[in-house]
């Protein structure tokens, strides 16, 4: 095998060629925090195996959740937290206050009495009025 072909894959040597350009405390850091990653990478890796073999031995699920539920902010506020509602939605007439639209009770009232019918301007034209049919008198 000739000695000038290079065995690195072409992103090992961008890594390289830009490594160089840092200083030498820089390279070192970058370096430290690479493999500080792949050692916590293999930690996380053989934890999540480890829970999985004791939960499969003591006849649990055989998927560990990785990220246990955190919950979100409102599961939080003990008695400050809103009143569950059985039945009804909020709307927006929930939060006008004393604007809203006050609510009777739903009481059948009776019909208002027909009123008489209002003189109309056809009503005022005397003998320029149009003659009338024979069942049109109660109009």
């Amino acid at each position: 095998m000739p000695a000038d072909v290079s065995l690195a894959s072409g992103k090992s040597e961008i890594f390289e060629i830009v490594l160089r350009f840092l200083p030498d405390w820089i390279q070192h850091v970058v370096l430290v925090l690479i493999l500080l990653a792949v050692v916590a990478s293999w930690v996380l890796k053989l934890k999540r195996k480890l829970a999985h073999r004791r939960a499969v031995r003591q006849g649990g699920p055989a998927v560990v959740p990785t990220t246990p539920h955190q919950g979100s902010g409102a599961d939080h506020l003990g008695a400050y937290a809103p009143q569950q509602q059985a039945a009804r939605q909020p709307s927006g007439a929930d939060f006008l206050g004393p604007y809203a639209p006050q609510h009777r009770p739903t009481v059948q009232q009776p019909a208002p009495p027909v009123a008489a019918p209002q003189p109309s301007g056809a009503d005022f034209l005397g003998s320029y009025a149009p003659p009338r049919a024979p069942g049109d008198a109660a109009r």
